[in-house]
């Protein structure tokens, strides 16, 4: 009964292998599910998903495929009132939820759904307390405030805390590594954009606690103080953001970026620059793209070192001409001598480490609108999807010794 199970897991991108699989064959064979609903979602989550990153896709299969089993969405009117005025909750004891697992057992969703719609055909009115018909306080697998250990809860409130409605409240969201950041999402993941200096150079201003415990030991308990040169972040970091036209639908995420990166102070130096749709003679100081608080591209080529790691954010999708073209700047007042895609290839050649971080989901950028422009790109400079995942890949390629 779990087959389509293993197909939708895999639509949704949890990579289940057939062992895995088998495995949790096995594991049910041998009732490690506990004849539970609820023991199937972890026994199934701890066997088949391999990182917390995809226990969000996991839940919202799980929940696709025993919909209605915790919380059915569409009630009709007639059920409402069956199950008005209900019986007070009934505690069951653990030893009677066991006897009635033994007993009842787990029906699969199909049946479920058949026994439902005879309730509905049949039953003509409210039933409290009962282990049949629709309604609540009892063992019935339809209605609330009971017991059954595979039943539809409908309306009243979850007690028991049930697989399907774990599954709904998507507690793991925030860890899937396809979605797009926030700014403490950032934050984390530049923090491993860090390579530490050597001891080899500075002021021997911070205390080495081994070696100072090692020398008072060999002075005979007399305190000797050794002072050591710290290991600081030496990384420099220059980016450039794309801002307006086709960014403005990611404006959101990539002021995350901006705040996150200016929260990031374990950087030796940072750079902050934009630029609109392709960089040209000139790199603005603010997002505003103000000719009057600009800065000169040669300049930054010819004052920064080659050790600076650059990370470019933009979509990369613009008109042609705009990356091919003398003049192809789209501002009317501004001109470019050279085409836009000779000062992306010269950044690239100036600082070897490089990445382009792209906002536009992956699987589209063979298919927008500007994808010519934005595979030549991809020619230049590695390109990586805005996600985590992808800003981790970004981040590994960074600090790749050349």
């Amino acid at each position: 009964m779990y087959t389509n199970f293993f197909y939708l897991l895999r639509r949704e991108g949890v990579p289940v292998s057939i062992t895995e699989w088998m495995t949790l064959m096995e594991a049910l064979s041998v009732g490690l599910a506990e004849s539970s609903l609820s023991g199937f979602y972890y026994l199934a989550r701890a066997v088949l998903v391999k990182s917390e990153s995809h226990f969000d896709q996991y839940d919202l299969a799980f929940q696709t495929y025993f919909q209605g089993i915790a919380s059915p969405e569409q009630l009709l009117d007639q059920v409402a009132q069956w199950l008005e005025n209900p019986l007070p909750l009934k505690m069951f004891s653990e030893e009677e939820r066991n006897e009635l697992l033994n007993k009842l057992g787990l029906p699969d969703w199909e049946s479920l759904k058949a026994a439902l719609e005879e309730r509905m055909q049949k039953q003509d009115g409210p039933h409290h307390g009962g282990n049949t018909w629709i309604g609540t306080g009892g063992t019935s697998a339809f209605g609330h405030s009971g017991f059954h250990p595979g039943g539809v809860r409908i309306g009243g409130e979850s007690h028991g805390q049930s697989a399907v409605k774990v599954a709904s409240e998507r507690n793991y969201r925030d860890y899937r590594k396809d979605e797009t950041l926030g700014i403490r999402q950032f934050e984390v993941a530049l923090r491993r954009l860090r390579q530490f200096s050597t001891r080899l150079d500075g002021v021997k201003d911070q205390l080495d606690l081994d070696d100072t415990i090692d020398e008072t030991c060999k002075n005979a308990g007399r305190l000797k103080l050794v002072w050591t040169r710290p290991r600081k972040n030496s990384v420099k970091v220059i980016v450039l953001m794309d801002v307006g036209g086709s960014m403005t639908p990611y404006a959101n995420i990539c002021s995350q970026l901006f705040s996150a990166v200016h929260k990031s102070s374990h950087f030796k130096d940072l750079k902050f620059f934009y630029f609109h749709n392709c960089i040209y003679d000139r790199l603005y100081l603010d997002a505003s793209n103000n000719p009057r608080k600009a800065v000169k591209t040669e300049d930054i080529l010819a004052s920064l070192g080659p050790d600076y790691k650059v990370v470019l954010v933009g979509d990369a999708a613009m008109a042609p001409s705009e990356l091919m073209m003398r003049d192809g700047n789209i501002f009317w007042d501004l001109s470019n001598e050279e085409p836009g895609i000779t000062w992306l290839q010269r950044i690239a050649k100036k600082f070897p480490y490089n990445v382009w971080l792209n906002p536009l989901p992956e699987k589209y950028w063979e298919r927008v609108h500007g994808y010519q422009t934005l595979t030549m790109v991809r020619n230049i400079f590695p390109m990586y999807e805005l996600t985590l995942e992808g800003l981790d890949r970004a981040i590994k390629k960074l600090m790749v010794r050349k």
